[in-house]
């Protein structure tokens, strides 16, 4: 049976396997695929912006201009919006119609919130907690444009009085060097590279997963490789680490395994945890790289395979 996270996750599945083409979408109603029709698509490869009205719950992986006007009272509601990996998302306040002394607020969280638990983590982004947060009633004109550091952000809202609302434009734009990373869909190959920053990097998938590293380059240096330490990770400033839970946030996952020496070749694993993260720490010595892939685990898949495996992980939750 699926798990509450699992379940609460379902909404954002459904787009993130659409953008890569599994399914064509544009919006979710009643947790149910709403087809991209072939008359829009052909509209947004012309030029036109999108626009739509936005659910008090509502996912968004596409650019445009999106509007909410409460019909009832709407005291807790979010917008969660995605990008590619490689993208960094913009949300620009167009309009904006709340009681903020009734008890009305509008606010922009620079990455993911799920039941209390954040992705990118605290110890993963460049910002405190505070910080991540951007509130229309205390903002105002100041900051009417708000970039996400990663392919994730969203918007929480709450307004008491009927007819009021507000709309915001959507944009993207290139991350050249993509750091803390929520994969679109339950399969993919991604190369993550840190050039010489002090940063932990993160690339989470909702999904339990195989996952197969083929080339990790550590403390590499003009060419040379720097000698690593004979066993363990311990002291080392820069390593890739596996980990495995059923929330959102990498601080409060299992760790399942640590890689602290360059290889290439093929080191996998089978994670059958409701959310699997490779996460990067870096020293920011060096230009640290690893590539890899996954596809998302089946049943037929649990048992142990030959070769180069790490020992399964998380299986009585599937």
């Amino acid at each position: 049976m699926p798990s509450a996270f699992q379940f609460q996750c379902h909404l954002v599945l459904i787009f993130l396997a659409a953008s890569k083409g599994e399914t064509r979408y544009l919006e979710v109603r009643d947790a149910g695929d709403l087809l991209l029709s072939e008359d829009l698509k052909r509209e947004l490869s012309a030029g036109q912006i999108y626009r739509r009205s936005l659910r008090c719950i509502d996912m968004l992986s596409i650019e445009g201009q999106f509007s909410f006007t409460a019909d009832q009272p709407q005291l807790h509601c979010a917008t969660f919006f995605i990008g590619e990996p490689e993208e960094l998302i913009t949300i620009d306040y167009d309009f904006v119609n709340i009681d903020c002394q009734g008890g009305d607020f509008l606010k922009v969280f620079d990455g993911w919130i799920l039941k209390g638990e954040k992705f990118p983590s605290s110890l993963d982004h460049p910002l405190t907690t505070s910080q991540r947060y951007v509130d229309f009633c205390e903002s105002g004109n100041i900051q009417r444009s708000i970039r996400s550091s990663q392919n994730v952000a969203m918007i929480f809202f709450r307004i008491h009085q009927p007819g009021n609302g507000f709309t915001v434009t959507v944009k993207k734009s290139s991350n050249l060097f993509p750091c803390n990373v929520i994969s679109q869909t339950p399969s993919g190959r991604f190369t993550m590279v840190i050039p010489h920053q002090h940063r932990n990097c993160s690339f989470s998938i909702i999904y339990p997963v195989v996952i197969k590293i083929s080339d990790l380059i550590l403390g590499h240096l003009n060419g040379l490789f720097l000698k690593k330490p004979s066993a363990g990770c311990a002291g080392v400033g820069d390593f890739v680490e596996l980990l495995g839970g059923a929330g959102l946030d990498p601080s409060k996952m299992f760790p399942l395994a640590d890689l602290c020496h360059s290889f290439h070749g093929s080191a996998q694993m089978k994670i059958g945890c409701d959310n699997t993260v490779l996460r990067m720490v870096s020293s920011g010595k060096h230009v640290n790289r690893v590539t890899f892939e996954y596809h998302q685990l089946d049943l037929q898949e649990t048992e142990t395979r030959k070769g180069n495996t790490i020992e399964e992980f998380c299986f009585p939750s599937i």
